[in-house]
């Protein structure tokens, strides 16, 4: 039996903006985003020091974090039928805890396969969190808060993402890498403690036994919706240029003519915070004037943004790197909620599947950038990326022309204030 969403039952008790249910869940989901990004993301800086520590190529180091988001991106799979047997919250607070336990552990690993093999069971056990998360937010938060509520949560997942990456470059610079991962987990222990103390029990949820024939035929059901599809290669595409560009750009800063160090690389990734703005603000937008009139603006300022970098001026390359961030933390923004809007009661998979192809993204784009760096330089990896958002781009307006759900099959309180799920 499915459980009792909001979406479903919008006469039941919802949590919505403005009260303490509403406070207490951003602050879980703050500090889950905190610690799932900051674990997932923190070797992202600290590839540079791989390459020179195991003696690696550059496409052989991304592989720190592409193995991790390729197991990620199958787990999660699997996560949401977990989480419909186990419950929400149970799912999310091991998650959090093995994953900061295997971050301490990989900086003690005594050579390159043992710390893959970290990595590795890292995308095991961070799939947990991700979906689930989506679908304790869908099920729980009431239509006209769905959109703030989703945002928020990305937004501190986009501060975890700046603060695991930061805290590691800089710290590796000072102590060695060791000391940049060990200080991460460390924060990713904290972030777990608060989110298990501070998470409201599920009001929506309603166990239910795994059913592998009944999960398929959900899963399929998805595929015959007109925009899920298009919606699930939006989180590919955003996520493959997003992390392609950070991936190597460390490589060209700490190179001549810029010669930056390991610190100043780390201080880069504060331009996440920018991402913070952009996941609420957008996902607002979004949620006033339609998702389809906002969704193609984030992939025209991402475009911008990868054009920015191709000088060789250091602020044009920040002002480019900013443009990015903004655009692809308001395009995941609106997408995520988009999906859950459109999934009905079949939300834990339509998540699962989202973010499936949203962390292949991050795996199959961020280890191909390597072969585009190796052999054409920053120009390769820069007309990768860029081909990759001007096919969201392309695809945004395809789903611009398709039609919005009925009025009976979408929540009334979000349609009357003119949103387009």
């Amino acid at each position: 039996m499915p459980a009792a969403d909001c979406a479903q039952t919008p006469q039941a008790e919802c949590i919505r903006h403005g009260t303490a249910a509403f406070r207490r869940v951003n602050a879980a989901m703050f500090a889950a985003g905190l610690s799932t990004f900051g674990l997932l993301y923190c070797v992202q800086p600290l590839m540079p020091a791989f390459s020179a520590h195991y003696a690696v190529s550059a496409a052989v180091s991304a592989l720190s974090l592409s193995l991790t988001t390729g197991i990620l991106a199958i787990a999660m799979l699997f996560a949401g039928a977990v989480s419909d047997r186990l419950g929400r919250a149970r799912v999310m607070n091991f998650a959090l805890l093995s994953s900061a336990v295997l971050v301490l552990l990989s900086a003690a690993a005594p050579g390159w396969h043992a710390l893959l093999l970290c990595r590795a069971l890292l995308g095991l056990t961070l799939s947990g969190l991700p979906a689930v998360a989506m679908t304790y937010l869908s099920e729980e938060m009431h239509a006209d808060s769905i959109g703030l509520g989703m945002g928020l949560y990305i937004g501190g997942s986009a501060i975890g993402g700046m603060g695991g990456r930061l805290l590691a470059g800089v710290a590796a610079d000072f102590w060695g890498w060791r000391i940049g991962i060990a200080a991460v987990g460390t924060s990713g222990l904290l972030a777990a403690l608060v989110f298990a103390r501070t998470l409201p029990p599920s009001r929506h949820f309603q166990a239910r036994a795994l059913d592998l024939r009944a999960l398929a035929a959900r899963c399929t059901g998805l595929f015959r919706d007109a925009a899920l599809p298009w919606l699930f290669a939006q989180g590919f595409l955003l996520l493959g240029a997003f992390v392609t560009v950070y991936n190597y750009l460390g490589y060209r800063l700490m190179a001549a003519p810029y010669h930056l160090s390991q610190a100043d690389v780390g201080l880069i990734f504060t331009l996440y915070l920018v991402g913070t703005f952009s996941s609420a603000w957008m996902g607002q937008l979004a949620g006033r004037v339609g998702r389809r009139r906002v969704l193609w603006t984030a992939f025209v300022l991402m475009l911008v943004g990868v054009a920015l970098t191709l000088p060789g001026s250091l602020w044009l390359i920040g002002l480019g790197v900013a443009l990015l961030t903004f655009g692809f933390f308001g395009g995941h923004s609106i997408v995520s909620s988009w999906v859950g809007r459109r999934a009905g009661a079949a939300k834990a998979q339509a998540a699962a599947l989202y973010l499936f192809a949203y962390y292949l993204g991050s795996s199959v784009a961020g280890a191909s950038g390597g072969l585009f760096y190796a052999d054409w330089g920053w120009n390769g990896v820069a007309a990768f990326a860029g081909a990759l958002v001007l096919l969201g781009l392309i695809v945004a307006l395809h789903l611009y022309r398709i039609a919005p759900l009925s009025s009976t099959a979408t929540p009334r309180a979000a349609m009357s204030r003119g949103a387009m799920p």
